[in-house]
C-alpha cells in the first residue's frame, strides 16, 4: 500500500494507517462472529453455555424452544468456534469454547446489558470456573 496516494491530504498519514489495517479475511472473520450473535436466542444460549454446560434436551427447557431450533443455533455458534462440545454416551454437552473471542463476547454481552457475570457476583476472591472441567 506504499504505492497509495490519497487523492486528499487532511494530514492524517492515512496511508500508514492503512498499511496497518487487517486483511479482508481477518474482517470477515470477525463479521462472521458478529453474524452468528445478531439473534437474540444465540446470544441467550451462548450466555447460558458460558455459565454452565449442558445437553440439547436442557437448553430446549430452559430457553422453552424446541429440539430442533435448539440444535440449529448450537450448529451455529459451534460452526464460529464459540462453543464446543463433548460425548458422554447418548448424550452430547455443549459449552462456550475456551477461546479469547469466546470470553471477549461473553464480557461484552454482558457490559451491554448491565448484568454481572453469576461467577463474580459476591465474591472478591478467586473465581471458581462456571463450569466443572471437562476432558478434551
Amino acid at each position: 500500500m506504499s504505492d497509495l496516494h490519497l487523492p486528499h491530504d487532511h494530514g492524517q498519514a492515512m496511508e500508514h494507517r492503512l498499511a496497518a489495517m487487517p486483511n479482508r479475511e481477518e474482517f470477515q472473520t470477525v463479521s462472521n462472529l458478529f453474524r452468528q450473535l445478531g439473534d437474540e436466542s444465540r446470544l441467550r444460549i451462548f450466555w447460558l453455555l458460558c455459565h454452565c454446560e449442558e445437553c440439547v434436551i436442557n437448553l430446549s427447557a430452559m430457553m422453552s424452544m424446541s429440539s430442533p431450533a435448539i440444535s440449529h443455533h448450537l450448529r451455529q455458534l459451534k460452526s464460529a468456534h464459540l462453543i464446543v462440545s463433548r460425548r458422554n454416551g447418548k448424550e452430547v454437552y455443549y459449552r462456550s469454547a475456551d477461546t479469547e473471542p469466546a470470553r471477549l463476547l461473553h464480557r461484552m454481552i454482558e457490559q451491554m446489558v448491565q448484568i454481572t457475570c453469576p461467577a463474580e457476583e459476591g465474591s472478591a476472591g478467586p473465581q471458581e470456573p462456571p463450569f466443572p472441567a471437562t476432558p478434551r
